[in-house]
Order: structure tokens, then C-alpha cells, then sequence
């Protein structure tokens, strides 16, 4: 057949968590967002209704305290770092997010006082005090299992074992959420081993909830920079039970039912450092509301320097600039992509990305596009010719791109984004050895060969030209610029096709193909030396808060109707769908 569809168009609704802007991002940062846009953009190639939402989380105590250390107020801290330094990093990583909110826009306050007052009038939230251990490094309470005590200059001191620094003792009157009222069904939801992943932190969540859970603080009252509770001025919610909810304001959660309806619920890709809030508090509060659980929640690793977590507070942290600066974007996307298996720690070391992009990217990827398009020119005036009868080394090459195109689709099912993207790369190695084989070169200086050689020409070109498409998701302007060399004034084609989208024939370049002469795309580096981004302006809203609670017990009421073991229907539907397509697949083949 010409064309193979690898999944049936369906919704897909992905999340970032929303970063703290204290301090500008850091490559942690910056991997997240890469390895999001990955899926997004395969999914959105494969036909899917796709949605990426990313934003920014701007309450908190440790916002306040440090934008009071650069003298200014935390509204003007936080639009500084959001304008010049967040939305920034988006664009110049390419990713493609739909939208983009932040935590101190209205259409996101009003869907935070709506869902507490929600839970107040069910009877899950409660005046009480609170007095313990809070980290505001991590804006985190802290139980005694949680923090270890000081040594040398920190003799005598409670620490924070993620920031080695002390944590406040905490005594105040605040509201609470009574979590533990759903730690049957947290236990129960976690029993599924697809809903949280990797496995270790499975493990540890699930230790966690089993151990006991508590009822948490979702209010303070010794600050004010947050979104105030409605019935009791002085009180702010807790910065986490506030920033969680950006998952459901930025699709319209009591605002607007069809699109809510539509992308909920999602899938979250998060550090692991923040599971046991997504795991355990964010459920819990979706629950009390008559929600959904999200569909799949999918942790990865710390990214390591010198052994220690990649982070702004121990200086470890590297701005994705500085390697954009030295290397580009797409060689920025693929080295952390490609480096590290999603879901493990990894390391970052600036003599491993020279390696790597000189060995994969100059030397693998740049000598194949280099050469291909200097022989077509060279050999064939710059048109791709027509392939005669093929032989069992084309066959071969078919065959690798087949195989590279299902396993690759099998594996970002699986988010296995470095293992997807190194069955890509073997069309590459494959293309560079088929050339190698059948010494182009020396069937030019042969008249007779003259048919064998249109045959490998056409090859490689139609070899280059199904490799754009698949490696679009990863590095998006290089595959745009294998594309536009190749001759096709369209867009990069999309994954539904094996003939990247132009509905010909699977060995038939687009008519008119001429290869172009320009700069290498990838140049030998040495030492020294998106697409739809809408970004959302804060957006009028219509709905006063009160009618938006209104909206909102409708729409909970609708919800637990229609949503009843939420977590085990939704695990049914991914699984039926997901055998489908393999079906599918292997029907294909």
C-alpha cells in the first residue's frame, strides 16, 4: 500500500508542569519541555487533536521573598522573568505549545476560588492550624520522614535534604482539605501500574499513600501573595492546590463544558521530584470535585551535574541558552533526548555533546544530507531521477524504514523518547552504508550503470525524504530543511503517510524534485565555538466567580455521572486503542 495510518485521529491533551519562576530556567527546565513537545508533535503528525498546554506558576512565599530581595514587587518580578526569560525559552526551543498560562491571570484565579468553594460546600475543606515543617524552596509541607538533620554549619538545624538548607517551623491558622478522606481510591487508582511511571516512583508513591495519609493545609495566612480565599480575607490558597489547577483553567473548566469535556482528562509529564503531588494531592483533589483522574502520569529523571540535581538554588543549574549558543536548537533537542532515557536520571557534560553532535549529527545526519544532494547535483543536474528495477539492497533499505517507522511509533507510545529516536537514526546509518555499498561514484563514470545509478540516487533521495518526516517531532528545522532541499514547497509531510503527505507513490520523490545547494545544516562544530505558539494573553472572561461555581457544580455533578471509576474506564479505552493500532500496524507490514 502507499500510505500507512499508525493511529486513528483521537484528542490528546498533554501538560508541562508549570514552572516556578523565581530565577530563569535552567536545561531541567528546557528537557521537560523538549521531551513534551516530542510526543505532541508525533501525535499531531499521526492526525491526532492534539493540545499542549505549558505556563508559569507565579504565587508563593519564595516568589515573594525573592522578588522583595531585587526590590521590586512580586507582580513586576514575575512579568520580568515570564517576558524575558520563560516565553523565550519556548520559542527558541521550538516548542509547539497551544496554549500558555499563567497562575496570576483571572481566567485561572476564578477557576481556583470556584473549585474551592466546590470542595467547602462538599464538606472536604475545614478550619484547623497547622504547625510543622514547610520548605519553601520547595513551597512543600514537610512530614518528619521528609527532612534530616544538620551537620557541620548546620548543626542543630531541620533541613530540606532536596536543598540541604533549613526548613521553616510553621504555626498558623489555616484551612484544610481532607485528603485522607481518598486514600482507598488513591491506592486503588495507583494499583494500575500504566497510571504512573516509572516504575520506582510507582513504588515510592504507593509506599507513601500506604503508610497513612493526612489531611493537608491548602491556605496561608502569614502572606499575601496568591489568590485570596473568598470567605476569609487574610488567607491565600497553598500555592500547589492553586498552581494543579492550571491543568483544568487552561481548558475551560467551568467556563466553557464542550472544550473541558473534549481534552479532559490528559496526560502529564513531570520531574519526579514533583510526583507525589501529582500522584497523590492532585487525584485527591480531582475526586473530591467528581473528576477524572489524568489518564497517565509520566515522571522523568533529574538531569545530573558533577552528581548533584540540576537546579537554580545549588548553582548547578546551566541556562539552555549557552548551549543553544555553541550547538543550535535541534542539536540542543537531540542530544537530551537522544542521551537520556526518559524516566532515569541522566548527566549532562559539555565534552559529551561535542562528541555527540560531531558523531551523530555532523559525521551521521549532515555528511548524508551533504552528499546526497552534491551527487544528485553533480550527477543529475539537481533533478531526482525515476528509480529502474529495484534489487534486494533497496529492498533492504525499505525495509529498514518499515521497521524503524513502527518501532519508533511503538516506542513514543511507550514514551520511550531516546529509544524512538534511535530507531530513526537507524535510517540513517542505513542510508550512509547503502550508499557506501553501491559506490555511486564509481556507476557515474560506467554508461551502462546509468540505470543502476537513477536507482541508488532515487533511493537515497526517497530514504531522505521519509527521514524528514519522521524526525520532524525531534529536530523540526532540520527536517523542514531536509524537506525544502529536497525540492517540495510544502510543509514537511505528516506520519499518516509513507510518502510524507503528497499522496504519490512510495518510491516517487514530489513532482519536479530539484535538490538545492545550501549551507550545510549541520556543520562539523568546534570546540569554543515553533511552530504554534499562541501564548496566552489573559483572556476576557465572561463568567463572574459566582457564576462560575454555579457552572462548576453542574459540571461536577455531570462529571460523576459520567465518569464513574474514571481511571479504570479510561485504562480500558488507551488499551483498546492502543492494541488497535498495533493491529493495525502489523496488518500493514
Amino acid at each position: 500500500m502507499d500510505s500507512v495510518i499508525l493511529r486513528n485521529a483521537s484528542s490528546f491533551y498533554i501538560t508541562t508542569p508549570i514552572f516556578y519562576v523565581n530565577d530563569v530556567p535552567h536545561i531541567g527546565h528546557a528537557y521537560t519541555e523538549v521531551a513534551a513537545d516530542v510526543l505532541v508533535r508525533w501525535h499531531r503528525q499521526a492526525g491526532e487533536d492534539v493540545w499542549l498546554l505549558a505556563g508559569t506558576d507565579e504565587h508563593g512565599q519564595k516568589i515573594l521573598r525573592t522578588a522583595a530581595a531585587q526590590r521590586l514587587s512580586p507582580a513586576e518580578w514575575t512579568d520580568r522573568l515570564v517576558h524575558d526569560s520563560w516565553r523565550p525559552l519556548l520559542e527558541a526551543l521550538r516548542i509547539s505549545a497551544d496554549d500558555f498560562i499563567r497562575t496570576t491571570e483571572d481566567r485561572h484565579k476564578v477557576v481556583v476560588i470556584a473549585f474551592l468553594t466546590l470542595l467547602r460546600e462538599k464538606g472536604l475543606v475545614y478550619e484547623g492550624t497547622y504547625e510543622g515543617f514547610y520548605c519553601v524552596g520547595c513551597e512543600e509541607y514537610k512530614q518528619e520522614s521528609d527532612i534530616i538533620a544538620g551537620t557541620g554549619a548546620f548543626a542543630g538545624q531541620v533541613l530540606c535534604p532536596v536543598h540541604a538548607r533549613s526548613v521553616d517551623v510553621v504555626n498558623e491558622k489555616n484551612y484544610f482539605f481532607k485528603m485522607s478522606a481518598f486514600q482507598d481510591r488513591l491506592l486503588e487508582m495507583l494499583a494500575d501500574e500504566e497510571f504512573l511511571r516509572p516504575a520506582a516512583v510507582r513504588n515510592e508513591i504507593l509506599a507513601f499513600v500506604g503508610s497513612g495519609l493526612k489531611d493537608i493545609s491548602i491556605t496561608r495566612s502569614s502572606f499575601d501573595w496568591g489568590v485570596e480565599v473568598p470567605w476569609e480575607p487574610g488567607h491565600v490558597v497553598y500555592v500547589w492546590f492553586d498552581a494543579l489547577l492550571n491543568y483544568i483553567s487552561g481548558i475551560g473548566w467551568g467556563s466553557d463544558v464542550e472544550e473541558f469535556d473534549r481534552r479532559w482528562p490528559d496526560v502529564h509529564i513531570i520531574g519526579k521530584d514533583i510526583a507525589r503531588l501529582h500522584a497523590v494531592l492532585w487525584p485527591a483533589m480531582l475526586m473530591a470535585a467528581d473528576l477524572p483522574v489524568p489518564k497517565r502520569i509520566v515522571a522523568h529523571g533529574w538531569l545530573l551535574v558533577n552528581g548533584e540535581k540540576m537546579s537554580k538554588s545549588n548553582a548547578t543549574g546551566i541556562g539552555p541558552e549557552q548551549i543553544v549558543k555553541a550547538f543550535g536548537i535541534d542539536a540542543f533537542r537531540y542530544y537530551f533526548v537522544r542521551s537520556i532515557v526518559f524516566g532515569q536520571d541522566g548527566s549532562f557534560s559539555w565534552d559529551d555533546i561535542h562528541r555527540r553532535y560531531n558523531a551523530d549529527l555532523a559525521n551521521g545526519l549532515g555528511n548524508l544530507v551533504s552528499r546526497t544532494i552534491a551527487m544528485i547535483t553533480k550527477y543529475r543536474a539537481g533533478i531526482v531521477p525515476e528509480a529502474a528495477a529495484p534489487t534486494a539492497a533497496e529492498d533492504e533499505v525499505r525495509h529498514t524504514i518499515t521497521q524503524a517507522r513502527a518501532n519508533a511509533s511503538a516506542a513514543i507510545d511507550r514514551f520511550a523518547l531516546s529509544e524512538a529516536l534511535g530507531q530513526v537514526w537507524t535510517i540513517v546509518e542505513r542510508l550512509n552504508s547503502y550508499i557506501t555499498e553501491q559506490t555511486p561514484w564509481s556507476l557515474a563514470r560506467d554508461e551502462a550503470q546509468a540505470h543502476r545509478l537513477d536507482t541508488v540516487l532515487n533511493t537515497v533521495a526517497e530514504g531522505l525524504r521519509e527521514l524528514a518526516v519522521l524526525l520532524r517531532p525531534f529536530l523540526p528545522d532540520t527536517a523542514q530543511a531536509i524537506w525544502a532541499g529536497l525540492g517540495a514547497e510544502a510543509v514537511c509531510g505528516d506520519l499518516r503517510r509513507s510518502d510524507g503527505g503528497e499522496g504519490r507513490g512510495r518510491r516517487q520523490p514530489p513532482e519536479g524534485c530539484r535538490h538545492r545547494r545550501r549551507a550545510a545544516a549541520l556543520p562539523p562544530h568546534r570546540a569554543g565555538g515553533g511552530d504554534r505558539h499562541r501564548g496566552g494573553t489573559d483572556a476576557r472572561l465572561s463568567l463572574t466567580a459566582e457564576e462560575m461555581i454555579e457552572v462548576a457544580r453542574t459540571t461536577a455533578a455531570r462529571s460523576a455521572r459520567r465518569w464513574t471509576n474514571s481511571s479504570t474506564l479510561s485504562q480500558q479505552r488507551r488499551r483498546a486503542r492502543t492494541d488497535a493500532q498495533k493491529d493495525a500496524l502489523l496488518a500493514q507490514d
